[in-house]
């Protein structure tokens, strides 16, 4: 467990020094977009097409991985909106508490930290799941947010679902993950100072992404105790339902993950070609916390925000611990070869 926590810790302590950076306004909530900007557009991107050009293309699209993951993500979409849509959630928000309940926050803390404790060969598996959420989980969920819109409704679903997947497409992570994939499998090596350029980037991705998610994590829950200042916003912080929040928590950290495992099992048992690390791999990933970019899109689409970030910083929260426990379970051995 010691050595679980060895990096374990770190990762989070970065994430807590983000929200109280934010928290004790030494970084403005003004410069917060900025600080998201830089990881989305520059740092990652550069981090994930390092990389795409070392991973094998079949890892990076390891149909194994992809199916037990989506089909693991999409029961918990559809079983989360089943338990918790009624007279007193409508379909928007529960479409959105059941992305935060399928979308880990595998780019910017997943990848990193799935490297750091288990080696280079985890970044195959976490980057399938990247791609998986992003165009499938994301789009399914914001066309399930639009399908009880009334009027057209089956229309307007379609149409967010579209609009969902042009979003992911114009996200440069993908696009960076396709690209150093392409630059692997031609033989493309950089050099001289563009290299320097990406390798610096990529080597501030891992502590500014994690500083970024905490502060994140503090500023959609500014928004979620002062809802009027946010257009479109929704939330009670007078009285929040935690009701709502807990049992969407506890669906991410313990149900998703469980799922995700037996799935894998039951998919080897009856000769589907995923190995034990694979396994291990994919399940640490969905025992990742919510997804902090869930809260700007709620925001967005006008959802009760102050529900998702209470869910997205209920998880951090307890995700160090749960994450922690199911690393030492697996006998994850951070620093050894994979």
């Amino acid at each position: 467990m010691q050595a679980i926590l060895s990096v374990t810790v770190p990762f989070f302590a970065l994430v807590l020094c983000g929200y109280l950076a934010a928290a004790r306004h030494v970084l403005p909530a003004s410069a917060i977009p900025g600080l998201n900007a830089f990881v989305l557009f520059f740092a990652l991107p550069c981090l994930l097409f390092r990389f795409g050009m070392t991973t094998p293309v079949l890892e990076l699209l390891n149909p194994a991985v992809l199916g037990v993951y989506v089909l693991a993500a999409l029961l918990i979409v559809f079983f989360t909106v089943a338990i918790t849509l009624g007279p007193q959630l409508g379909m928007k928000d529960s479409a959105f508490g059941a992305l935060v309940a399928a979308f880990p926050n595998s780019g910017f803390m997943g990848v990193p930290l799935l490297v750091a404790l288990a080696g280079p060969a985890a970044a195959g598996p976490v980057i399938c799941t990247v791609l998986a959420d992003m165009l499938i989980t994301s789009s399914v969920c914001l066309g399930l947010a639009q399908s009880g819109a009334g009027t057209g409704a089956a229309h307007s679903g379609r149409d967010a679902g579209l609009l969902a997947l042009r979003g992911a497409l114009s996200n440069p992570l993908p696009w960076a993950i396709v690209l150093g994939a392409a630059a692997g499998v031609s033989g493309l090596e950089l050099a001289g100072p563009v290299a320097s350029i990406v390798r610096m980037l990529a080597d501030a991705a891992s502590p500014v992404a994690l500083f970024t998610i905490g502060a994140v994590l503090w500023r959609a829950g500014d928004h979620a105790r002062h809802p009027a200042g946010v257009p479109g916003g929704a939330g009670d912080s007078s009285a929040p339902n935690w009701g709502r929040v807990w049992p969407v928590t506890l669906i991410k950290l313990l149900l998703h993950p469980l799922l995700v495992l037996a799935l894998g099992v039951s998919a080897r048992q009856i000769g589907v070609n995923l190995n034990g690390y694979q396994l291990m791999v994919l399940t640490l990933t969905a025992a990742l916390p919510s997804a902090s970019n869930v809260s700007l899109l709620a925001e967005r689409y006008g959802a009760d925000n102050g529900r998702i970030a209470r869910i997205i910083l209920s998880s951090t929260l307890l995700a160090f611990f749960s994450f922690s426990l199911l690393a030492w379970s697996f006998g994850a051995q951070p620093g050894a070869a994979q």
